[in-house]
C-alpha cells in the first residue's frame, strides 16, 4: 500500500510541476529568466526527492532546524532557500550549510551584520535578499520600505560575506484580483529606485501559489510555489 501511495504522489507532484512550469515560461515567454523554488516546508523527504527527480533544484525552507536535518539527507547539488523569519541565534547554523543557496529574509541591518559575521569561513560570499514588508502589516517581517534603500546601502557597503542579490516581500492576501498588486508594484520601485543610485540590478522574489502569475507580470524573477506543487501542508506542532 505504501508503494502505491508513493507512485499516486509522484505522479502528482510531476503533474503539478509540468502544470507550474508551463504557466511560468507562458507569461516570461524566454525573454527573462524566472526561477522557480519549491517550497517543501513541513514536507516529508520522499516528496522532495520527487520533485528533485523530475529536475527541480531549488528548494525553499520556513524553520532553520529542518533545513538542516533536510539538508544532510538529500544531494549537495539542491540549491537551498531560506525563507522563513530569520532568528539571530539561528545565523551561524544557516552559515554552516554549505548549499544554502540563498537567504531571502534578512529585515534589518543587524540581522545583515549577524549572518555576515556568521559567514566569515565560507568560501565565497552568501547571496541574500532584503524581505520588505511593502503591505506594512505588524504580523509580517520585513524592512518598511521608507528603510529599505538605506538597509540596501548598509549590505552593500559593509558586509563583505554577503552579495545582496534581491528584494523579497510576501505581500497582502486581501487586495482586489482585479487590480495590480501594489505589494509588487511597490517592489519593483524599490529595485529601480536602488538600481538608479548605485547601477545594481537586484532579482525581486514576490509571489506564492496563488499569485505567482501576478507576479510574473510584474517583473518577478523568483517565485516561491508550495502547496500548488506538493498539496496542502500539515499543521506545524
Amino acid at each position: 500500500m505504501a508503494s502505491q501511495q508513493l507512485a499516486i504522489k509522484r505522479q502528482e507532484i510531476i503533474r503539478n510541476l509540468a502544470n507550474i512550469r508551463q504557466r511560468i515560461e507562458a507569461i516570461v515567454e524566454r525573454k527573462y529568466e524566472a526561477r522557480l523554488v519549491a517550497i517543501s516546508k513541513l514536507k516529508p523527504i520522499s516528496d522532495i526527492r520527487i520533485a528533485y527527480e523530475d529536475g527541480q533544484r531549488h528548494f525553499g525552507e520556513n524553520y532553520v532546524q529542518e533545513l538542516v536535518e533536510k539538508s544532510k539527507e538529500l544531494p549537495l547539488d539542491i540549491q537551498w532557500h531560506f525563507v522563513g523569519p530569520l532568528q539571530s541565534n539561528k545565523c551561524k547554523m544557516l552559515a554552516a550549510i554549505p548549499n544554502l543557496w540563498v537567504i531571502e529574509t534578512i529585515d534589518s541591518q543587524n540581522k545583515a551584520d549577524l549572518m555576515n559575521k556568521a559567514c566569515a569561513l565560507r568560501e565565497s560570499p552568501l547571496r541574500i535578499f532584503v524581505q520588505v514588508n511593502t503591505s506594512r502589516e505588524e504580523s509580517k517581517n520585513g524592512v518598511s520600505p521608507d528603510e529599505c534603500i538605506t538597509v540596501l546601502n548598509h549590505v552593500q557597503d559593509n558586509c563583505p560575506k554577503l552579495q545582496l542579490a534581491g528584494l523579497m516581500t510576501i505581500g497582502a492576501p486581501n487586495r482586489d484580483v482585479n487590480e495590480p498588486n501594489p505589494d509588487f508594484i511597490l517592489l519593483k520601485n524599490l529595485q529601480t529606485q536602488f538600481q538608479e543610485v548605485r547601477g545594481i540590478e537586484l532579482e525581486l522574489s514576490m509571489g506564492m501559489s496563488d499569485d505567482f502569475e501576478d507576479a510574473l507580470k510584474l517583473g518577478a524573477t523568483n517565485v516561491r510555489v508550495g502547496s500548488a506543487i506538493f498539496g496542502a501542508r500539515p499543521p506545524k506542532h
